[in-house]
């Protein structure tokens, strides 16, 4: 077989190993999903060492959370495979390109107008993605996260902001695609620098602006009220010198109750953003949950009340305490501190770079585009998607499989970080309530674990933080 491949033509070869290697890594994931999913099936009791660490009540609902993203997963995958391999072997790329030339001619442009042709090419290609994505994230949102109690939006929410994110993505996608195509045009000789130069500034600006421009169209952005968490959470910045200029708690139990941190910014204007289902004081999903007073009780309790209210009155809140917070982010600054976010930056962009100057060597390959159905022309747009997605894909596996190791190395020393802070046992007990919160499985496949974990299985963070002692 590998005989009769060498002798056919290169562009041949070209598009059945780019096919040939885009099975083998989807058969690879399905292998590893496999792995996974038999943990999920087997494991049906506490193991003993997590029997003070999680309920079996927790533990079956996150046995049976995962089970289910894992089969939603196995079959959202076959479809994206199935429909990648239905596209290049049609011949869909090129029919779109030429589709969208027709659009173009239409208005008086001519096959000269390559980047107007190539901006309705990106938006027939992202409406394309949209239209067939939405059944798979309806199914995801409001029948897997909906069975599991993390789903809080409604229908019309969901559409609605599927919308506003499309036409967010425009607005950002067209202009930055068009004026990178125009530098790669006009830029001679070292056009891949200059192309470098620009996603680099892009990058910056999009990080900078994304949660003071961006984000509050989707999400309510309001300022941490005054208060002992505030001032702990400064004081804390203030103890290793992070420029903290603002702290924000995002109003997210209205997507979902899963919860998060971040921070943001460049030089010195650092932001923290709160989710409020982190916040056990600030969560309204907890309001529901909170047992009724004496009075009140005496006044409207029923003999015949339901189990299910009895549950709701007696749930567990969600979230973590101002302790457990200050630990969490005592994690997030130490990413900080250790220089771990300028250390993804510079890896990033000597990737980017690396990629735009193999970029350069490759666009004048003819049997490239040949190979994906482009016998007459070779437009700069389709050269970017044929080199970066396709011809790449070996090292682009290669790389992230790198970088999760990487961020699993940075996430123990994040940890140490706040352990040195003397948080170790507020983190110890937060990373078990956010696991909880989260329904996240702590046992995992030591293969699909070494592949997609970025951050460290549960057991192997609260086994480091508890082996060394704090100050």
């Amino acid at each position: 077989m590998l005989k009769t491949l060498f002798l056919l033509p290169v562009e041949t070869q070209i598009f059945y190993s780019v096919l040939v290697f885009s099975w083998t890594v989807y058969l690879w994931e399905a292998y590893l999903s496999c792995r996974q999913r038999k943990i999920y099936r087997t494991t049906i009791h506490v193991p003993e060492e997590l029997g003070k660490i999680m309920d079996p009540d927790t533990f079956e609902k996150s046995r049976l959370y995962q089970l289910d993203k894992s089969n939603f997963s196995f079959w959202s995958g076959l479809y994206s495979e199935i429909e990648g391999t239905l596209i290049l072997l049609l011949g869909g790329i090129p029919f779109l390109w030429h589709f969208a030339g027709s659009v173009t001619a239409r208005f008086g442009f001519g096959p000269d107008y390559e980047i107007i042709q190539s901006l309705v090419f990106l938006t027939l290609a992202t409406l394309f993605g949209a239209v067939t994505g939405l059944p798979w994230s309806l199914y995801s949102t409001f029948v897997i996260e909906e069975k599991h109690g993390f789903n809080q939006q409604t229908l019309g929410f969901f559409l609605k902001d599927a919308v506003k994110k499309f036409a967010v993505t425009q607005c950002i996608l067209l202009p930055v695609s068009s004026l990178l195509l125009y530098i790669i045009k006009i830029g001679g000789d070292y056009f891949f620098i200059y192309a470098w130069l620009f996603t680099l500034l892009v990058s910056l600006v999009l990080v900078t602006i994304y949660a003071d421009y961006i984000a509050p169209l989707f999400d309510k952005f309001t300022p941490l009220p005054e208060g002992e968490l505030k001032t702990a959470i400064e004081d804390m910045a203030k103890s290793i010198s992070f420029p903290l200029t603002k702290l924000y708690v995002v109003e997210g139990s209205k997507r979902s109750s899963h919860s998060n941190a971040y921070f943001y910014g460049f030089f010195k204007n650092k932001r923290i953003v709160l989710f409020d289902t982190l916040l056990e004081d600030y969560s309204p999903l907890n309001s529901a949950g909170e047992p009724q007073s004496d009075t009140q009780s005496e006044t409207e309790s029923d003999p015949e009340e339901t189990s299910s209210e009895t549950k709701q009155k007696s749930k567990k809140k969600q979230g973590c305490n101002n302790a457990e917070i200050l630990a969490v982010l005592g994690h997030e600054l130490g990413h900080w501190k250790l220089g771990h976010t300028v250390k993804n930056i510079v890896i990033s962009q000597m990737n980017s770079f690396l990629c735009f100057s193999l970029f350069a060597v490759l666009i004048g390959r003819t049997e490239l585009f040949v190979a994906f159905g482009f016998t007459q022309s070779q437009p700069t747009l389709i050269g970017l998607m044929i080199i970066f997605q396709f011809i790449f894909s070996p090292y682009n596996e290669l790389l992230s499989f790198c970088l999760t190791v990487l961020s699993r190395r940075f996430e123990f020393q994040a940890d140490a970080f706040a352990r040195g802070m003397g948080k170790a046992s507020e983190l110890y007990s937060a990373l078990i309530k956010l696991n909880m919160d989260n329904l996240g499985f702590p046992v995992a496949d030591w293969l699909f674990s070494m592949w997609h974990y970025s951050h460290p299985p549960l057991l192997e963070r609260l086994r480091a933080l508890g082996n060394v002692k704090q100050d």
